[in-house]
C-alpha cells in the first residue's frame, strides 16, 4: 500500500533495503506486523493531538506539551544509545536525532509562548 520497499530503497539505498526486508518468511511477517503496528499507531498519535487542539484548558496543554518534550527527548536517546550501533542503519542517526530534538524544541517554543500570554 504505501511502497515501503521503495521507500526503504529512497532512503536507505538497496543493499540496506534489502537487509530490512528480512530473509525469511518469519522475519518478513514479522516487520509486516511492525509496520502495521507503526501505521496504527501513528494514526492514534495524530488523532490524539487532533483532540487536543480542541481542548481549551492551557494547563491540560502544557502538561500534554511536557509529555512531548519528553517522548522526543527520550527517542533521541534511544537513537544515540541503540540505533548506531546497527551497521545498517548507523550512518542515519545523527540526522534522526536532530530532528528528534527539533520536535522536541518547537514543543518547547509552545511552552514559552503560552508562559508568555499567561504573563502578560
Amino acid at each position: 500500500m504505501f511502497c515501503l520497499n521503495e521507500i526503504n530503497i529512497f532512503a536507505h539505498g538497496v543493499e540496506t533495503a534489502e537487509k530490512l526486508l528480512g530473509s525469511t518468511p518469519h522475519d518478513q511477517l514479522l516487520i509486516q506486523t511492525s509496520n502495521s503496528f507503526v501505521g496504527l499507531l501513528l494514526f492514534v498519535i495524530g488523532f490524539l493531538v487532533f483532540m487536543v487542539a480542541f481542548v481549551k484548558d492551557k494547563e491540560f496543554q502544557s502538561f500534554f506539551a511536557k509529555g512531548c518534550i519528553l517522548i522526543h527527548l527520550s527517542m533521541a536517546l534511544w537513537r544515540v544509545n541503540f540505533e548506531r550501533r546497527l551497521e545498517d542503519l548507523a550512518w542515519d542517526w545523527p540526522r534522526q536525532v536532530a530532528g528528534d530534538i527539533l520536535l522536541a524544541l518547537s514543543w518547547v517554543f509552545f511552552l514559552l509562548y503560552t508562559w508568555r500570554e499567561k504573563y502578560d
